[in-house]
């Protein structure tokens, strides 16, 4: 049976997927720094026989086997970039080590996401290795700068790379962290900076200046009292304000601050809009403004500029859309019918950071499931790591979800 077939051919490749998810781990790919890690991942797919393979002009790395065209286009994605390590003497074992512990390979990305990568490519080679021919094109692709800047990679692979190729694809599978349960969205995310403006004076005589700081005081009180009063959806849970960041200038002891800048994140559910959002925080600074002497302020989203490690530059707007499929849309359906198939009983939920999934689903409308083998209490921490056994599983799990519903 193809089911048995699935399960024993990925535990035949456990010692390459293993090999190949140290290989990842231990070759850095911070942000804007992916290139060793996307020729890793194109030389892995040519070895496992992919049809076509590329990497495409901002640096993503695109690996497809190709369908007889008369079913559904599956893309399993993940980004190859992750964040710093952070101070080395945290770790009990070293960051980019790929260190094999207590059923574990640890370090840097294990669980966000090289684990989930490996899994995902090497699922390709089960099914070319069982000649199994999908009706479906069966899709990898590895993204860029994902951390700093979701969905920048992605938008570029989607709108130019698949634009330009003719490539398309009606379901993707992320493999953000899951914990082996089928994952049905998240909240999406608004970078604010909220800016008061005063005057500088001496320190020594406040009076003579407008402190920026003390302006700020009550749009953080204002900003705790919207958060009181938030929407909430039944899935993905509560929005939330909250402030991250404050700074000032010219930011000297003795000089009174004429600027004052508070970094907001904001978390939206389905059904809240940038222009709402952004219009209650302007109706506490229009509000602010009649009632606070001097009061002076302005917000706006965040913008920042992206570089790719090809050079490819763009100016990213701080805005995720929220996302979510229902449990009974019949891509969801036949996805856990596959990991039952094969002995696995996965379970629904959600992220509670965000994805590349707010583009493809959130943006163009496209379904995305998550399913992966990595955990995500481990995502950024010293402890990173990825349980090897749920690595094998994982692979047969993506497997036997491509076969069913692509097949």
């Amino acid at each position: 049976m193809i089911w048995t077939e699935i399960i024993r051919c990925s535990n035949d490749f456990k010692e390459d997927v293993i090999a190949f998810a140290q290989k990842l781990i231990q070759t850095p790919s911070l942000s804007g720094s992916e290139g060793d890690v996307a020729e890793l991942c194109l030389n892995e797919m040519k070895k496992l026989g992919y049809d076509e393979v590329f990497i495409d002009d901002i640096g993503n790395v695109v690996g497809i086997i190709k369908g007889t065209g008369n079913g559904p286009n599956i893309m399993f994605n993940s980004h190859m970039d992750h964040v710093d390590p952070g101070d080395e003497s945290n770790w009990e074992y070293p960051p980019y080590g790929g260190i094999i512990a207590d059923g574990y390979i640890h370090g840097r990305a294990a669980s966000d996401v090289k684990g989930g990568l490996a899994a995902q490519i090497y699922a390709g080679g089960v099914l070319k290795k069982l000649g199994i021919k999908l009706k479906g094109d069966f899709i990898f692709t590895g993204v860029v700068q994902e951390e700093p800047a979701e969905m920048f990679g992605m938008r570029y692979l989607c709108d130019k790379t698949f634009a330009q190729k003719g490539i398309k694809f009606d379901l993707m599978v992320s493999s953000e962290a899951t914990s082996m349960d089928i994952y049905l969205g998240h909240r999406g995310r608004i970078e604010l900076e909220i800016v008061t403006k005063g005057r500088t004076s001496h320190g020594s005589a406040p009076w003579r200046g407008i402190n920026a700081i003390t302006l700020m005081v009550p749009v953080i009180t204002e900003i705790q009292k919207l958060a009181k009063n938030l929407p909430k959806h039944e899935f993905l849970g509560q929005s939330t304000i909250a402030p991250t960041i404050i700074s000032c200038s010219p930011g000297r002891l003795s000089i009174i601050p004429d600027r004052c800048t508070l970094c907001v994140d904001r978390r939206i559910v389905p059904g809240e809009t940038k222009e709402e959002v952004l219009s209650q925080i302007q109706q506490i600074l229009d509000m602010l403004k009649q009632s606070v002497p001097n009061f002076n302020a302005e917000v706006r989203i965040r913008k920042v500029v992206e570089t790719s490690y090809k050079g490819y530059s763009e100016e990213c707007e701080k805005y995720m859309m929220p996302w979510y499929v229902e449990p009974d849309h019949p891509f969801v359906i036949k996805a856990v019918e596959a990991l039952k198939q094969i002995g696995q009983n996965p379970g629904f939920g959600k992220w509670d950071f965000g994805t590349d999934a707010s583009y493809v689903t959130g943006v163009l409308g496209i379904p995305t499931i998550g399913y992966s083998c990595m955990e995500e209490k481990y995502a950024h921490t010293p402890y990173d790591r990825v349980k090897i056994d749920d690595l094998i599983k994982s692979v047969a799990g993506n497997a036997a979800i491509a076969y069913n519903i692509a097949g």
